[in-house]
């Protein structure tokens, strides 16, 4: 009996060597380099709205998301786009509670931010403090690329603009079928886009692409030209992901190695909707608050 009890102890022993040794080989994960803070879709206005759209309190919700966010070490944070519904004078309300984040703070043009008169469209990217409507920045090895869905489209230039008529010329020539409340990337974007992305490949940087409309999956909110953009970003092993707004119902792929997130937005139901997402050498770790779900996102080498 003793010898038995000897004989399940070693056993005991060695099953909890293998094990260790099991864990010691599994690759560590890495530590965190730097987090950052991700809205969409704020879409105030003074109305209250009807159904899940609650536009009349995007602003409370907004202040409360910026107030939490101020308490956090982050890098950045970053607006995906309809940071208003309507109306020029929203930005009054909504801009001075987003300015009044700790960190440096992006916007992502949407189409709901040229809902506007016509004679103040042109003014909307001056008015949320942007120099260029699509441009990058770096942190810590990553570089993050803002693009912008709106280049070609019927809802941010005036009716009587050249820009207009090109829309409806290439909306019409390429038989598109998708809504016109999205848009697409022009081929002068493109090309800057992968100068952008080639430079990041020689530096060895990963990359991150932002833009209001989603690509991917397939989706009545997606870019016209989606799969023109997402040919560009498969010819890039840098790219590791594409974050976007404008569904606010949320969504997510992985196609080629690329994960493409989705944001859920914060001007539906009375819950807010936020997040912040944690970078690692080997993955992205996304914390969500109210609606928004969490999801960790493994990067490919």
């Amino acid at each position: 009996m003793k010898l038995f009890s000897q004989q399940l102890l070693v056993t005991a022993v060695l099953f909890i060597s293998c094990l260790s040794q099991l864990h010691a080989e599994e690759p560590a994960k890495s530590e965190l380099l730097f987090p950052f803070g991700v809205i969409a879709d704020c879409q105030y206005c003074g109305v209250k709205g009807t159904g899940a759209r609650k536009y009349s309190i995007s602003d409370q919700k907004l202040a409360k998301c910026v107030d939490h966010l101020n308490t956090l070490d982050l890098a950045y944070t970053v607006h995906l786009g309809d940071f208003i519904d309507r109306d020029f004078k929203s930005f009054d309300v909504v801009g001075p509670i987003y300015n009044r984040l700790k960190m440096p703070k992006y916007h992502v043009l949407g189409n709901h931010d040229f809902s506007v008169a016509d004679d103040q469209k042109k003014l909307v990217p001056q008015k949320m403090g942007l120099q260029s409507k699509y441009y990058h920045f770096g942190v810590k090895g990553w570089r993050f690329v803002v693009l912008d869905g709106n280049d070609i489209s019927f809802h941010a230039y005036p009716k009587d603009s050249e820009n207009y008529q090109f829309a409806a010329k290439y909306y019409e020539e390429k038989k598109i079928t998708s809504p016109k409340w999205n848009g697409a990337v022009s081929s002068k974007q493109l090309t800057w886009l992968k100068s952008v992305l080639k430079q990041a490949d020689i530096r060895g940087e990963n990359v991150v692409l932002y833009c209001h409309f989603p690509v991917y999956p397939e989706n009545v909110h997606n870019l016209w030209n989606a799969k023109e953009v997402i040919e560009t970003i498969e010819s890039y092993n840098c790219v590791k992901a594409y974050i976007n707004g404008h569904n606010h119902n949320g969504n997510y792929g992985k196609k080629s190695g690329v994960h493409y997130l989705t944001m859920k937005g914060m001007v539906d139901t009375e819950e807010t909707s936020y997040a912040t997402i944690a970078v690692h050498a080997d993955r992205l770790v996304v914390i969500g608050y109210g609606r928004q779900e969490n999801r960790v996102l493994e990067i490919r080498k």
